[in-house]
């Protein structure tokens, strides 16, 4: 496994993987803990104000990432809300939420694609494999988020995530 993202798309289906030094029990938490995703979430030069967590099936994950990075040019001081509904729950193994583009009442965002996200956790010698489905209603709905540059967001994402982790073993 590589700690570099690998990413392919299946019709409607965006499917991303990495490999995290670090045991599934902490990346899972990560995922699933407010204190935890304010450290990591989001892109380079963007922190997380808010981040409400209702972790159980049905509760709602509801947050906003704000620029901070004024070498980010029109983006710096913009704020972006999210909002997840967890829809299944498997301690350390899995995680399925529905994620919308919200605004800061928590009212999805019209015009823009919902993302059925599926994480899976895969432990393999100390290290946690991370399998992330993204379904789209669409290829086209797909087409539109990989078009605004999720790809590269995610990557950065992810890479804070790295760096998270390595800080808290």
């Amino acid at each position: 496994m590589s700690t570099k993202m690998i990413s392919k798309v299946e019709g409607n289906v965006l499917i991303l993987e990495r490999e995290f030094d670090a045991p599934k029990e902490l990346v899972f938490k990560a995922f699933s803990e407010p204190e935890h995703l304010k450290q990591w979430w989001g892109p380079r030069g963007w922190t997380v104000p808010v981040c409400n967590v209702d972790f159980r099936p049905g509760g709602v994950w509801h947050y906003c990432m704000k620029c901070v990075d004024e070498n980010q040019g029109d983006f710096f001081g913009m704020e972006s809300w999210g909002k997840g509904v967890y829809e299944e729950i498997i301690q350390d193994e899995k995680i399925v939420y529905r994620d919308y583009f919200s605004d800061a009442e928590g009212n999805e965002a019209e015009g823009m694609p919902s993302t059925r996200v599926t994480l899976l956790f895969e432990e393999q010698d100390g290290k946690t494999k991370l399998i992330n489905r993204a379904e789209y209603d669409s290829s086209e709905a797909l087409k539109t988020v990989l078009d605004m540059g999720m790809e590269q967001g995610i990557t950065e994402t992810w890479d804070r995530l790295e760096e998270h982790l390595a800080s808290t073993k």
